[in-house]
């Protein structure tokens, strides 16, 4: 075993021998958004990040699926699996088949098996002095799907949510992947949300300083948090951070960032550290691959913690 839960990382890793690696993971969850295709694309979709968040790449993928089968029709779960289906082909993997219980609410995700070398693990510790932080999808898919559930979201606001959380993370991974010596560590943004995940990435006397300002939020989950739309995920993330964030004056009152910052997402983008060297090379080509280069932004940098009663992350607003 490389990988284990110690550091709470992404996935677990296997060796096989001096060249083969195994990275294994798996993630379901309910319906965020109403049509089926789209919720088996996305359930998909954030099964396979943890992978290319690790440096490897899909090989194979089983289902998982909980179904109420007396009270929804099976062209239901048929469409589900069709979109799970479609992603997984677009990542390069193919489904070997799967599981399905009888269950109230339908239930959907995926067990991911990967491949990586040994050498080239990416693993969320790791990170030093001096490294920018990259993220590679915009923030606030939490908020955006709890509006759907209220009925709070517009058509064109919830398509492109859709396609945020349904583009997958592997034209990214792929990009990181061919510069192992310069990321240091990297994951992805899911459940708790970006400031959670930043957090585990902080491991020894390392800190991060954050521009607020330089991160893309979803511009519905901007207009929606200032109407009081946010998940109790995103609320309780936000408290869990409390003892490790201190905010600028500018930001201290200003709840509404700080919840897009703790905001519990939904099949987020790639957060790595890169060597501040060849960081603009990283960036470039990451933009290049990305459906739109404004989603890639350089969140701000690891920095050394002046001491272990200090706050491990500071955010600005520049």
């Amino acid at each position: 075993m490389l990988v284990g839960t110690e550091t709470h990382d992404d996935a677990g890793v296997y060796r096989l021998d001096a060249k083969r690696a195994l990275v294994c993971t798996t993630d379901f969850f309910s319906p965020v958004v109403d049509d089926p295709y789209d919720y088996g694309r996305v359930a998909a979709a954030n099964a396979l990040s943890d992978v290319w968040a690790m440096g490897a790449r899909p090989l194979v993928a089983l289902n998982l699926v909980g179904f109420p089968g007396k009270a929804l029709p099976l062209e239901v779960l048929h469409e589900i699996l069709r979109g799970g289906a479609d992603t997984v082909s677009n990542a390069g993997a193919v489904i070997l088949g799967g599981h399905t219980v009888e269950d109230a609410e339908p239930k959907y995700g995926l067990a991911v098996v990967g491949e990586v070398h040994p050498k080239k693990v990416f693993t969320n510790v790791g990170a030093r002095p001096g490294d920018k932080l990259i993220l590679t999808k915009p923030l606030g898919s939490g908020i955006v799907t709890t509006a759907i559930k209220q009925g709070k979201a517009t058509p064109a606001e919830i398509r492109h949510a859709i396609e945020v959380m349904a583009t997958l993370n592997r034209a990214s991974g792929e990009v990181l992947a061919r510069h192992t010596r310069s990321v240091h560590a990297c994951t992805d943004v899911t459940g708790y949300g970006f400031l959670g995940h930043l957090r585990e990435m902080l491991e020894g006397p390392i800190g991060a300083r954050i521009d607020a300002s330089a991160i893309p939020f979803l511009p519905a989950a901007r207009r929606l948090v200032a109407e009081g739309v946010a998940p109790g995920g995103t609320r309780a993330n936000l408290t869990a951070a409390a003892k490790d964030v201190r905010w600028a004056k500018s930001l201290r009152e200003e709840e509404h960032t700080q919840l897009l910052l703790a905001d519990a997402q939904t099949s987020g983008g790639l957060l790595a550290a890169v060597g501040a060297r060849a960081c603009p090379k990283v960036l470039d080509a990451l933009r290049a691959v990305a459906p739109s280069e404004d989603w890639v932004c350089v969140a701000g940098e690891i920095v050394e913690r002046p001491g272990p009663r200090s706050k491990r992350i500071e955010v600005v607003a520049s």
